[in-house]
């Protein structure tokens, strides 16, 4: 499962800072599956989060409708963009995540 691969990450401590923050917003659940940690708002998908080499990403499944006021999305599908972080900057992560949990109401 990679939630267990995460934990043994060299980034576990980021990865678990971030999901305390995801999981603190009323509405959001976690969902463990095999090869991602998925997040839900309100039943329907917000997320995923792994741990990379570089630290983790955070995919928000309707990226491509977020506003991007601090240029940190990456990707050019029709719908998910990625915020790749090696550190917290919080008001940038809440930023982000009010973006992502606006559009999923």
């Amino acid at each position: 499962m990679q939630y267990d691969k995460d934990l043994l990450s060299q980034h576990v401590e980021l990865f678990l800072a971030a999901r305390k923050i995801l999981l603190a917003i009323d509405g959001v659940v976690e969902i463990k599956k095999d090869k991602i940690t998925s997040y839900a708002y309100n039943g329907s998908g917000l997320c995923h989060m792994r741990t990379m080499p570089h630290g983790i990403d955070i995919g928000f499944l309707k990226g491509a409708q977020l506003s991007d006021k601090y240029s940190l999305l990456h990707g050019k599908g029709k719908r998910m963009r990625v915020l790749s972080l090696e550190k917290i900057v919080l008001h940038e992560l809440n930023y982000y995540l009010l973006e992502a949990t606006s559009r999923n109401s």
